[in-house]
């Protein structure tokens, strides 16, 4: 199942909430994780490297890695270290799972994922709400400076949702206004899921 939607949408509280309804039984996978490695570049290149672009992902080790979980093989999954612009030295273990969240921005927009989804849900937020929950999680979270979350969305993150993630919402199967805070939209999702996709 993918979780689809533009940032600070309401993805990840729609993917925690789906997670705690299907407790034991799911597992997620999140496209954040995969951005491409950058040992090569320096902190400051990249601050600047444009992260709301497709080829900044790994997309061919997390398609691999998406069908090994979908075929009952557990993965590596790398993890990115937001503060740092890079992929950390650990990696995290996802098993397989009945269920299986694949969350991101662009998952629909990258046709070998968007094929390997059996429900595809975009959350779809006002984009006022969006560019406030952004900043609020970048300089809180993140510990990201107020001109530097500007700099970026203004740069790279509006004009790559216009490109990319807006237009990927046509491929959803359900579009969910409000996120998981959304009852209806979730009883629906879990009968879906208990019916067996």
């Amino acid at each position: 199942m993918g979780v689809a939607g533009g940032t600070g949408s309401g993805k990840t509280t729609l993917t925690q909430a789906l997670l705690a309804k299907c407790a034991g039984v799911s597992s997620v996978l999140f496209h954040d994780n995969y951005y491409k490695r950058q040992d090569e570049l320096t902190f400051a290149e990249r601050e600047k490297v444009n992260y709301d672009d497709l080829d900044a992902f790994d997309n061919d080790l997390f398609v691999d890695h998406l069908e090994a979980l979908r075929s009952g093989v557990a993965v590596e999954s790398p993890i990115y270290d937001f503060a740092d612009h890079n992929r950390a030295a650990e990696t995290t273990v996802v098993e397989p799972a009945p269920v299986i969240i694949v969350e991101g921005i662009l998952i629909f927009a990258e046709p070998r994922i968007c094929s390997l989804l059996d429900i595809k849900l975009f959350v779809d937020t006002d984009a006022d709400v969006r560019l406030l929950r952004r900043i609020k999680r970048d300089v809180v979270d993140r510990g990201r400076t107020l001109e530097s979350v500007e700099e970026q969305y203004l740069g790279t993150v509006k004009p790559m949702h216009e490109l990319y993630v807006e237009p990927s919402k046509r491929n959803a199967d359900l579009i969910i206004p409000e996120g998981g805070h959304n009852i209806v939209a979730m009883d629906m999702i879990m009968r879906r899921i208990q019916a067996g996709a």
